[in-house]
């Protein structure tokens, strides 16, 4: 019977050791910022092969580029942004053509913001600084067409038409859901919807694009309770895009702001996460799910935290369905954090996989959303810590870019 009891136990803590092994996590620092190289890094990066491309939004701005070089990495800026376009807050993405595309929220002959394109060098580098080209594919500000493109990432459709939001601007000036279709060798913006309040106000993030040519986001304000809501864009023919909310956040524990935009899996459901409020104060992680006609909310789990300070950026799925994200301050800091929340057979389990001190490793704000590679390892940036020298001793600190292998 002991000897049972003995194997049993030996059973046990192999169990728990394989477990801590799964979540044993190593964090590092891959760049640290500096008052000459540029800093501000809100938008986190973009991961191409084994290169990391980011932006920072001091001015003017800049977009950067990593390169893995042995146990180091090398930063070089291959962008500083001109007068058309500065005050880069999202990060840049690869289109289907293989340029890099962002927005900026200023500049521009109207200093609403505006669209970009970078179009990397005809030949291979022989310089430290290698400068892309960039090319303005559209300036927000005249008209109705929107201003001040918002955190999120654009994204495009089969026919290589670009969708993004605008936290401003539109027929209320309280933002837009807008489209940029390739017309020749140029391009033509529409608006495809317009807030007013009641349906939502300021879209900040990015969008989502099902199978079926729907759109869906969040809007950090407005709706029925003016605590953010949950919409979807359709295209009917002959009528046009009309708008759905899906559901409008109501200061209960479903919380509010949802600033950090939407991510989908397999199955059509969608993951978003509110930046305050909840049962626990500190925001949570939600699933919406479709249900015929109807979609469900349920509440993934809850921060315990400052107000405020909780999960702002974009969600990120890896392929088994689990959910990483940060929080802006939170953490056994206060300084924000990394953190997944498993797909567990017996529930969603919240794992913290480094709380930032505000030191060396970066914090104090934690814009940024986690980027994961094809090897599964970790990226982001901070929007302060790091480096307190010169005019970075204001900040505190000029901010990192961060690195967890599992």
């Amino acid at each position: 019977m002991k000897r049972k009891t003995l194997v049993s136990l030996s059973l046990i803590t192999l169990i728990a050791l394989v477990s801590l092994a799964a979540h044993a996590q190593t964090f590092s620092v891959i760049h640290t910022f500096t008052d000459t190289t540029g800093y501000d890094a809100y938008g986190g990066v973009t991961v191409r092969g084994s290169l990391l491309y980011g932006t920072t939004n001091t001015w003017p701005s800049t977009v950067y580029q990593l390169i893995p070089s042995g146990s180091d990495w090398l930063f070089s800026t291959i962008l500083v942004l001109n007068n058309q376009g500065n005050g880069l807050v999202s990060r840049v993405v690869f289109g289907p053509d293989n340029h890099l595309y962002g927005t900026a929220q200023e500049g521009g002959p109207y200093n609403e913001g505006a669209v970009f394109k970078l179009t990397p060098p005809l030949g291979p580098c022989k310089t430290v600084a290698c400068y892309w080209t960039e090319n303005i594919i559209h300036q927000f500000g005249s008209g109705n067409d929107g201003s001040t493109p918002g955190e999120g990432d654009l994204i495009w459709d089969q026919q290589g038409n670009i969708y993004g939001t605008t936290i401003e601007g539109g027929t209320s000036n309280l933002g837009t859901v807008y489209e940029i279709s390739p017309q020749g060798n140029s391009w033509t913006e529409s608006v495809l919807y317009s807030f007013s309040g009641p349906d939502g106000q300021g879209p900040a993030n990015r969008l989502v694009l099902d199978n079926n040519g729907n759109l869906f986001s969040t809007t950090d304000a407005g709706g029925a309770n003016n605590y953010g809501t949950i919409f979807e864009l359709s295209y009917v023919v002959g009528v046009g895009w009309t708008q759905q909310i899906l559901y409008n956040f109501q200061n209960g524990d479903d919380g509010q702001r949802p600033i950090g935009g939407l991510v989908m899996d397999a199955s059509g459901n969608l993951y978003g996460a509110a930046s305050d409020g909840g049962s626990g104060g500190g925001g949570n992680i939600f699933e919406l799910s479709p249900s015929g006609n109807t979609w469900n909310f349920q509440v993934l789990y809850s921060f315990n935290g400052t107000s405020s300070c909780g999960p702002r950026a974009n969600l990120t799925l890896d392929a088994a369905g689990n959910i990483y994200g940060t929080t802006l301050c939170d953490g056994a800091f206060g300084n924000g954090n990394v953190f997944d929340l498993a797909n567990a057979q017996n529930g969603w389990q919240y794992n913290s996989l480094h709380d930032f001190t505000g030191g060396s490793d970066g914090g104090w704000r934690v814009y940024s959303g986690v980027t994961i590679d094809a090897n599964g390892t970790l990226y982001g940036t901070t929007l302060r810590g790091g480096n307190f020298e010169g005019s970075c001793a204001a900040g505190p600190g000029c901010g990192v870019v961060w690195m967890i292998k599992p």
